[in-house]
């Protein structure tokens, strides 16, 4: 049967979206999400996120693009609840708990420009925060660890460190590396000057992405609690700028996310 889904993204990190209900017959999401991710046999995303609605939101379950589990996106969860604000034709000042494998996130909107949707995403305390020295390739690398709801695995450098092929070499070693076990998102990042970080990011189960919410995050608490950053930040990935606030009760994120469209997946 033809199935309906939303294709969304925040900063070039995209996502499809669909109602859980609209799956139900689908065997294997898995195999599922690798199909409609695919960027040239599929529709192509970074990531699945389904949707079961509530009363103030959504349940949510995301999977990455080559079809493994992921707790939370924080751009995917802005899409998602960019989706609800357009259906549920919500007014600028209103909000949605969404629940994800990460627990609970309430998403405020702050201003809506036709399909774009800016919102400030309340993520949590990070946890495990913690320097560690690993080798990757014979190479020893200091990382900063920590979950933002995900495992996370920052490098800090000099500007000249955050290269794409640093990031092809280190991120896909990285995200694999024996010290996570069940993989991590890895960012490159520098401290360009106390209100400013700039990333490059390497998803797992996805690869090099434009953007990531929760990567943004990991990388403004790395830089604030060992590269002399301040606690509120610009975080500038190749996709945009969101903006990160670490205080004493959590997290907070602010960024946009845009509906792009609808699409219909015949399967096959």
């Amino acid at each position: 049967m033809p199935l309906s889904l939303i294709k969304a993204h925040a900063y070039g990190n995209d996502f499809l979206l669909v109602k859980r209900s609209a799956i139900a017959a689908v065997a294997d999401l898995s195999i599922f999400a690798r199909a409609v991710c695919d960027r040239h046999r599929g529709f192509g995303a970074d990531g699945l996120m389904v949707v079961d609605e509530t009363l103030h939101g959504a349940r949510t379950q995301l999977l990455n693009a080559d079809g493994s589990p992921s707790e939370i996106s924080g751009n995917g969860i802005r899409c998602v609840a960019a989706w609800l604000a357009r259906d549920r034709q919500l007014p600028a000042d209103a909000f949605v708990d969404l629940e994800t494998e990460a627990g609970n996130k309430r998403v405020a909107f702050l201003q809506t420009t036709g399909t774009r949707y800016t919102c400030r995403a309340e993520m949590g305390r990070p946890e495990g925060l913690e320097e560690a020295t690993l080798d990757v390739d014979g190479e020893s690398v200091t990382v900063v660890v920590l979950r933002v709801g995900n495992p996370q695995c920052v490098v800090l450098g000099a500007p000249d460190h955050v290269t794409q092929g640093r990031l092809h070499r280190l991120g896909a070693a990285l995200a694999v590396h024996p010290y996570f076990p069940s993989g991590t998102n890895v960012e490159l990042a520098t401290v360009e000057a106390p209100d400013r970080v700039r990333i490059l990011i390497w998803e797992r189960g996805v690869g090099p992405t434009e953007a990531s919410g929760t990567g943004a995050c990991a990388a403004a608490v790395a830089a604030a609690a060992f590269g002399s950053a301040a606690r509120e930040v610009d975080v500038v990935a190749p996709g945009g700028t969101q903006r990160v606030e670490w205080t004493d009760t959590g997290i907070a994120l602010t960024g946009w996310a845009e509906l792009t469209g609808s699409v219909t997946w015949w399967g096959h």
